[in-house]
């Protein structure tokens, strides 16, 4: 768990650096060439600061151990950071998207500059290095924090390759494609930060387990013969795994101690199996 919120406080800090670093270059060429793509590319790392910061703090709360007023812990400040992180991307998506518009309207015109080629290329090659770094922690962790920012990093390395296209179209005087690269750039944000949104919003308004981890569940009750029937069952998530209840019926002329010594083994078996729970309650009742 230690290792877990270790390194996504690395990941968040590497976000951080690197995004700062991109948003000063691509701002300073894209006010000095009055590019709409280059300019919505820059507010899109400010956005991707932001989100870093978001993940930094949401994951410091998320490693709090449960306490007396939280007794199921802290996890689920993942999904409010992270659903945070989604609302300023839409936002932002929205106000890049009215100002690409406009500039397409206007038909306003920008300076070419190689220096943009140059600022796309390093975009693309640190965003690539951040992706593939932070994709691998979401995978090894399931960390919907680090997963939104690999998103982000994967998409920014899509929006920069349209944004030098574009850059490289304006030597042609094909210069009302830069619009609508910002405007491609709106729309992808805001699809982006909708999807976060929903994944966020699924686990706060206590989603239940995936339907196949269920199954899991049930395949190993089934193995227990002395088990005649569950009911009751339900589940509730408790940062990025799950707390899950239900009722066996077994035998009602074995003893209290037998009765409960199944659904103990049962919960200890579910408990190590299954990866997703975090903690099984049984209740047993005699048929």
């Amino acid at each position: 768990m230690e290792e877990r919120y270790s390194s996504v406080k690395m990941a968040s800090v590497f976000g951080m650096v690197g995004n700062l670093f991109l948003l000063v270059i691509k701002a300073a060429i894209g006010i000095l060439t009055n590019s709409q793509a280059m300019i919505a590319d820059s507010v899109n790392s400010a956005g991707d600061i932001f989100s870093s910061c978001m993940t930094f703090v949401g994951n410091k709360i998320a490693s709090r151990p449960r306490d007396d007023c939280h007794n199921l812990g802290h996890g689920k400040a993942e999904y409010i950071f992270s659903m945070l992180i989604s609302i300023s991307m839409i936002f932002i998506a929205i106000k890049l998207l009215i100002n690409s518009v406009v500039s397409f309207l206007h038909n306003e015109d920008y300076q070419f500059s190689w220096f943009l080629v140059v600022v796309c290329l390093i975009t693309i090659i640190v965003k690539f290095l951040l992706y593939r770094y932070t994709h691998k922690l979401s995978e090894k962790y399931n960390n919907l924090l680090i997963e939104a920012n690999a998103k982000d990093h994967r998409n920014d390395c899509f929006v920069t390759a349209f944004t030098l296209i574009a850059s490289l179209l304006s030597l042609k005087n094909i210069v009302w494609f830069d619009s609508i690269v910002g405007v491609g750039i709106s729309i992808w944000i805001c699809i982006t930060g909708i999807k976060i949104f929903m994944e966020s919003y699924d686990v706060l308004m206590d989603r239940a387990i995936h339907e196949e981890d269920k199954k899991k569940v049930l395949e190993i009750i089934k193995n227990h013969s002395e088990i005649q029937k569950i009911q009751h069952f339900n589940s509730t998530p408790v940062g990025y795994k799950y707390q899950i209840s239900f009722t066996i019926y077994v035998d009602g002329n074995l003893s209290t101690f037998e009765s409960h010594e199944i659904a103990n083994q049962l919960e200890k078996e579910i408990d190590a199996k299954i990866d997703e729970v975090c903690l099984t309650v049984i209740h047993v009742n005699p048929i």
